[in-house]
C-alpha cells in the first residue's frame, strides 16, 4: 500500500485548502485513514481519522468545526477540506493508513508530507 498526499498550499489566514490522500492500494490492514501534522521540533499532531467502512469521524479538538475528513471508496482517496484556517495550522500534513482508529501516530503507512502555510 502506497499513499500520496497533495493538496497543500500557501493561504491567508481565513481562507481553505483541501488535502487528498490517494492509496495505491487497500487491504485488512488499511481500514483506517488519518490526517497527522508536524512542526519542526514539535511531535507529529493527530488531526483526524475515517473509517473507510463505516464512515466514523474523530477530530482533534483544535480542528473540530473547521477541518472535515471524507472518504470515496471508488477512488480510494481521502480528503481533508480545511476551512477557517488560521496561522497556526501551519504544518506538513500526513496521510497515514491502518487497521484500527487512533490518535497516536500507530498507523503501518505513511505518505510524504504536504506543507501547509497559513499567513496572517
Amino acid at each position: 500500500v502506497q499513499l500520496q498526499a497533495f493538496g497543500g498550499g500557501l493561504v491567508q489566514a481565513g481562507g481553505s485548502l483541501r488535502l487528498s490522500c490517494a492509496a495505491s492500494g487497500r487491504s485488512s490492514r488499511t481500514r483506517t485513514t488519518a490526517w497527522f501534522r508536524q512542526v519542526p521540533g514539535k511531535e507529529r499532531e493527530f488531526v483526524a481519522t475515517i473509517s473507510w467502512n463505516s464512515g466514523v469521524t474523530y477530530y482533534a479538538d483544535s480542528v473540530k468545526g473547521r477541518f472535515t475528513i471524507s472518504r470515496d471508496n471508488a477512488k480510494k482517496t481521502v480528503y481533508l477540506q480545511m476551512n477557517s484556517l488560521k496561522p497556526e495550522d501551519t504544518a506538513v500534513y500526513y496521510c497515514a493508513a491502518g487497521p484500527i482508529a487512533t490518535m497516536t501516530p500507530l498507523y503501518e503507512y505513511w505518505g510524504q508530507g504536504t506543507q501547509v502555510t497559513v499567513s496572517s
